[in-house]
């Protein structure tokens, strides 16, 4: 089994809908490492790591999101795999640090 590392960002109604929560209990109960925050932008965005099958779980409950949220638009890419994280935080609000390729 490969692990993998996925940047994402949520776009829509995702702040204030208890949806830095569902992805964290989302992640650990997959047993994924990583983060999520809220973005100063209005949107929700974090890092996921471990088995590319669990991310494909979590980037589906993600583009659904809890029960308030209204998800428009799901970014998602690839990045390097991180070591010597041992559990998915939930981390202060905080602007964008999703880079766009160029």
């Amino acid at each position: 089994m490969t692990t993998k590392r996925i940047a994402f960002r949520v776009h829509g109604t995702v702040q204030g809908v208890g949806f830095r929560d569902f992805t964290q209990k989302h992640a650990t109960v997959y047993g994924l490492h990583g983060w999520v925050k809220n973005t100063s932008d209005g949107r929700v965005e974090g890092e996921a790591q471990g088995e590319e099958e669990t991310l494909k779980k979590l980037l589906k409950d993600i583009d659904k999101g809890p029960r308030l949220a209204h998800v428009v638009k799901l970014e998602k890419k690839e990045v390097a795999v991180e070591e010597g994280e041992d559990h998915f935080a939930v981390k202060r609000t905080t602007d964008s640090t999703y880079e766009v390729a160029a």
